[in-house]
């Protein structure tokens, strides 16, 4: 008798451990990380490819990747040729998870026609920028995890709905703080084209001397080109993001007479305890930088 008490404690002790075991993914940056964390919470466990603060254009996956990838049930990438790297890094690991392009429900945006050779094909991928497209990956993800794992569907549906409204309220932050800036002095200038979606978003001009990839060096051209728009529409100022080289930038605004706004987060979020650990974070920390900017005098 006591032998089976201990059989049945033994089992009771173990189910709720049976219970909680977490969803192995795989994200390929650190945006598309977050955001499966924030519709997944305590029922998956996220590895992230490429971290924060790191750019994921043209990453070499290391052997440590290709394990991590091996033991996930979904990967989630953001596609239209961002991350594509993670083609080549699933087929040499031998996994047969199922893979999600968070990206798949928006309508992107065509590059610039500008002859930088961007390397992503014919859309722009930085597609995140928007809150009305987050919506589309945040739906895309929780259907995704909904396949992967079916008991997990009412947390899905419940931190989806949650994430939907934080969004709803970041538009509404976002608009408010841009309302006092004239539709006329929303120019700026960046270190690479990552913000045509935000542009598009909230009204702003935006205009960089590199493509929406950081692969390509601008060219002296470029950099005239960029110089010779600030000086004609007076932008207000130059902004550096987190993932590039500062000193070209320095250099517009030097010649230029612009000044250098705070930074810019494009391609990749901050460290947790950082300004720009989450996406929502990202966005409202991007958007008061250029609201200060915005505002400051020519």
């Amino acid at each position: 008798m006591q032998r089976l008490l201990l059989i049945i404690a033994l089992l009771m002790g173990a189910a709720p451990a049976l219970a909680q075991e977490s969803l192995p993914v795989v994200a390929s940056f650190s945006i598309a990380g977050d955001l499966v964390k924030q519709i997944g919470g305590d029922r998956v466990r996220i590895t992230t490819i490429v971290g924060p603060n790191a750019d994921a254009h043209g990453y070499q996956p290391k052997p440590a990747d290709a394990k991590a990838v091996a033991e996930a049930k979904l990967i989630v990438v953001n596609g239209l040729g961002f991350d594509a790297w993670m083609q080549r890094l699933q087929k040499s690991s031998g996994s047969k998870a199922p893979v999600v392009i968070a990206s798949a429900a928006i309508k992107p945006l065509k590059e610039s026609n500008d002859g930088h050779g961007h390397g992503h094909g014919e859309n722009d991928p930085h597609a995140w920028h928007d809150p009305a497209n987050l919506k589309l990956y945040a739906r895309t993800i929780r259907d995704a995890l909904v396949a992967a794992d079916p008991a997990g569907r009412e947390t899905y549906d419940q931190r989806l709905s949650a994430y939907d409204a934080a969004l709803s309220a970041l538009d509404a932050e976002n608009r408010a703080m841009l309302a006092t800036t004239p539709p006329d002095r929303r120019k700026i200038v960046t270190s690479h084209d990552a913000f045509a979606y935000l542009g598009r978003a909230y009204g702003i001009t935006f205009l960089a001397p590199q493509g929406v990839s950081t692969e390509n060096q601008p060219s002296a051209k470029d950099i005239a080109r960029i110089i010779r728009f600030i000086r004609e529409t007076k932008a207000p100022a130059v902004f550096i993001e987190t993932i590039s080289d500062p000193r070209q930038m320095e250099r517009i605004a030097q010649e230029s007479g612009a000044k250098i706004g705070g930074k810019l987060y494009s391609d990749a979020l901050s460290p947790p305890d950082g300004p720009a650990g989450t996406t929502i974070d990202m966005i409202r920390t991007n958007i008061r930088e250029l609201t200060k900017a915005l505002a400051q005098p020519s």
